[in-house]
C-alpha cells in the first residue's frame, strides 16, 4: 500500500467515524425540536438538499442527471419512502427511549435478508437463516420488556416500521445502481421533499415560526450537519474503504445513541432490553460485513 493510498484511507476512516458519531446523536436534537416529526422530516430534507446542491454544483453532477431521466422514478419512490423512514423514526423518539428506537431501527438488515432473496432471488445460506433467526429473537426481547417508558412498544414499532421502509429504500437503490452515492441522495431528498409538503399541508400544518431559538438551532443542525454534511463525508469515504471496514465502524452509531440516552437523557433500559439489542447488532454485523451499513 502506497503512502498516500494508506493517507487516504485513514481520512475515510476519520469521515465515517465523525458520520457515525453524529448519526448516534440525531435522537438527541430531534428531542428538543418542538415541531411534528413530519413536519422535521421536511425541513431535514429541505436544509440537507440545499446544502448537498452546493456539493452537486461544485463536483459538476448536477449537469449529468439528464442522462438518467429514465430511471427517475425508482428513485422518487425511494425518496418518498426516506421521507417517511425519517417521520416513523421520529415519531419512535416520541414514544420510547433513543436508545430502543435506534436499536429496533437496526433490525433493517434483518428485513433486507428477506427482500433480497424475494426481490432478487438471492439464495439464503445457513449464516443469513441463523442471523435472522437471532436478530428476531433480539426484536422479541426489546418489544416484550416494558422499561423506558408506558409506550415503549409503541415507539418500537415505529422504529421498526422505520426500518422497514429503509429496507425498500435500500433495495430500490440496489436496484439501481447507475448513481453515485451523493447523486442518488440528492435525488432521494429531492423526491422526500416534493412528497412530505403536501402530507406537512394536508395533515400537520407548519409550525416554524413559533419555534424559538434553540429549536430552531437543532433543526438546522440536524439538516446542515446531520443529514447534508455527514451524508456527504459518508459517500466521500465509502469510495476508499472496504465494506467490512465501514460495516465495523458503523457500530459507532447504535453504540453513541445507546450511551446518550441514559447519560443525557437519563432514559431507562432494561438488561433483557440491552440483551436484545446486542443480539440485533451482532447478527447484523455477523451478516453485514459485507454489505454497506444504515444510515438514519
Amino acid at each position: 500500500m502506497s503512502t498516500t493510498s494508506g493517507r487516504t484511507q485513514i481520512v475515510a476512516r476519520i469521515e465515517i467515524i465523525i458520520a457515525m458519531v453524529a448519526f448516534g446523536t440525531i435522537g438527541i436534537f430531534v428531542r428538543y425540536i418542538p415541531l411534528p416529526s413530519a413536519e422535521i422530516a421536511l425541513w431535514r430534507g429541505i436544509i440537507a438538499f440545499l446544502v448537498l446542491t452546493l456539493f452537486m454544483l461544485t463536483s459538476g453532477r448536477l449537469s449529468g442527471i439528464s442522462k438518467y431521466r429514465g430511471k427517475l422514478g425508482r428513485l422518487f419512490f425511494a425518496g418518498a419512502a426516506m421521507g417517511f423512514n425519517w417521520i416513523l423514526l421520529f415519531e419512535a423518539y416520541r414514544y420510547t427511549s433513543v436508545a430502543l428506537s435506534t436499536l429496533s431501527y437496526y433490525f433493517a438488515p434483518t428485513i433486507i435478508i428477506v427482500g433480497s432473496s424475494l426481490i432478487f432471488r438471492e439464495r439464503l445460506n445457513a449464516k443469513q437463516v441463523v442471523c435472522f433467526i437471532v436478530s428476531t429473537a433480539g426484536l422479541a426481547l426489546i418489544i416484550g420488556v416494558r422499561g423506558g417508558g408506558a409506550n415503549d412498544t409503541i415507539g418500537v414499532l415505529f422504529g421498526l416500521g422505520a426500518a422497514v421502509l429503509y429496507a425498500f429504500v435500500f433495495l430500490t437503490n440496489k436496484a439501481t445502481p447507475e448513481f453515485d452515492g451523493l447523486t442518488r441522495t440528492w435525488i432521494q431528498f429531492a423526491a422526500a421533499i416534493i412528497v412530505l409538503t403536501p402530507y406537512c399541508t394536508l395533515v400537520t400544518g407548519f409550525h416554524i415560526l413559533e419555534l424559538h431559538a434553540s429549536g430552531l438551532v437543532n433543526l438546522l443542525i440536524l439538516g446542515v450537519v446531520h443529514t447534508g454534511l455527514m451524508y456527504y463525508l459518508y459517500f466521500s469515504a465509502l469510495a476508499h474503504l472496504k465494506g467490512q471496514q465501514v460495516a465495523i465502524l458503523s457500530y459507532i452509531d447504535p453504540i453513541v445513541a445507546v450511551l446518550l440516552s441514559v447519560a443525557i437523557l437519563h432514559e431507562g433500559i432494561t438488561l433483557l432490553q440491552l440483551a436484545g439489542g446486542g443480539l440485533i447488532l451482532g447478527a447484523t454485523l455477523a451478516n453485514e460485513l459485507n454489505r454497506r451499513p444504515i444510515v438514519a
